[in-house]
């Protein structure tokens, strides 16, 4: 009898199988039915602003080059000569008309055509069909917000569908100001000894970790204590999206409205730019941008209010590289700026107060499921099962305290796409707002 990847992800009861997480033919199969069927995050648009502008990255395993040709339309390709597979660039970002491999000479353009193989007359008599042999290219590639999805699948469905009701959560984010969002200072890259799963499932919306985990940072910030059940909630909008807040709107309310003497400047500045953020994505996201919260966008692609948006590459099925980019509002001051990439460096940079303590967990976590015992026995995601609902001002499934809810509906999103054979057997959650 053929074993389900359904059969080992209960997310009725919260049950999810070790062998997910350190299983090679398990993540071989993920490379193909997840890898290669979502959309994927390959960059910010901020990155690649000028004609023949290009940018590294990676979907899956997969290198990529993002570039804007000649013509300013945005491509994403596999950074592989046809020739033999040797990259055709190594630079992290530039601006560059074409990219000459540098084993035969075979020199593509920007927009992916072959328009250079030495010895064309003397060595291949003219015969070579130039015009087949161009860049591999995603078929689709979408923006959102200044995001840059790509995806391989020609059967998947629009960005706009994938996305769903969590796009109206990310306008919190990236649609408070008319100028929208841009990426500075590069980007961060690390290793990690775990599985990218735990590291995402952690973004969707992992607030019961944070009361203890993250409890000493938050004691030498002298934040008042924590208490289970108070504040915050947290949604799932479909499609195994997952976002949390951890403050009620209270407190992020009465801390834009209030005086702002003795905060720091990147909390003046939200508190200047309220009005606009309220104008243009109402009283009630306004509000929650404010406060400090995360989310995932199924797969691989998490935001956290540090501020940054992070990218989970897997390298085997106990390996993760991470990508980290610090991200910021395009019209706030350069004072404002550089706040916040300090901001992001010292809470969630690769030796960060926060995300050290994170990887930590991450890495035992991924090791368990290794050992002879260990594997033996279900994660336990039962947090909250039974309790989830709906909210009339929040779309998707939410819940008020602390939840699993977010995990159990990861799992079960990844175990749908393992499973299906195309995007004709997955089932959407349809976009209830605009």
């Amino acid at each position: 009898m053929t074993t389900t990847y359904s059969s080992m992800v209960d997310s009725k009861r919260g049950y999810l199988n070790r062998r997910i997480f350190v299983d090679r033919d398990i993540y071989q199969q993920e490379l193909e039915q997840v890898f290669g069927r979502s959309w994927l995050y390959v960059g910010h648009e901020s990155q690649t602003p000028k004609n023949n502008d290009f940018a590294a990255s990676y979907m899956g395993e997969d290198p990529i080059l993002l570039t804007r040709d000649s013509k300013g339309k945005v491509h994403a390709f596999l950074n592989m000569c046809r020739h033999r597979g040797n990259r055709i660039c190594r630079a992290d970002a530039g601006n560059a008309p074409s990219f000459m491999c540098t084993y035969h000479g075979w020199t593509f353009a920007t927009d992916g055509k072959l328009v250079g193989v030495p010895g064309y007359k003397e060595a291949y008599f003219e015969e070579l069909e130039r015009s087949q042999w161009g860049l591999v290219e995603a078929p689709n590639i979408e923006s959102f917000r200044g995001l840059v999805f790509a995806n391989w699948d020609k059967q998947a469905p629009t960005l706009s569908d994938y996305l769903g009701d969590m796009a109206w959560y990310m306008d919190m984010i990236f649609s408070r100001r008319s100028g929208g969002t841009e990426v500075i200072g590069g980007v961060h890259r690390w290793v990690i000894n775990a599985n990218w799963k735990f590291a995402a499932d952690n973004f969707a919306g992992d607030q019961y970790h944070t009361y203890l985990t993250h409890g000493s940072l938050r004691a030498v910030r002298n934040a008042k204590p924590q208490r289970y059940g108070e504040g915050g909630w947290t949604a799932h909008p479909g499609n195994g999206h997952g976002i949390v807040r951890f403050e009620d709107l209270a407190s992020s309310s009465e801390r834009n409205r209030t005086d702002q003497s003795n905060a720091d400047i990147t909390v003046k500045y939200r508190a200047f730019t309220f009005t606009e953020a309220e104008k243009r994505v109402g009283s009630l996201r306004a509000e929650n941008a404010s406060t400090s919260g995360v989310f995932t966008v199924f797969p691989n692609l998490s935001y956290h209010a540090s501020p940054f948006v992070r990218v989970w590459l897997p390298r085997g099925p106990e390996k993760t590289e991470i990508w980290s980019y610090c991200i910021v509002d395009k019209d706030a001051p350069a004072d404002v700026k550089e706040a916040l990439r300090k901001k992001h460096t010292f809470v969630m940079g690769p030796g960060g107060a926060m995300d050290a303590d994170d990887m930590n967990n991450w890495i035992q976590c991924t090791g368990a499921g290794r050992t002879l015992m260990g594997k033996r026995y279900p994660i336990n995601q039962q947090l909250g099962v039974g309790h989830e609902g709906s909210h009339e001002q929040f779309p998707g499934i939410v819940q008020a305290h602390p939840s699993e809810l977010n995990q159990r509906s990861f799992y079960g999103w990844w175990a749908q796409l393992m499973d299906a054979g195309s995007w004709n057997d997955i089932k959407l959650t349809p976009k209830t707002v605009a």
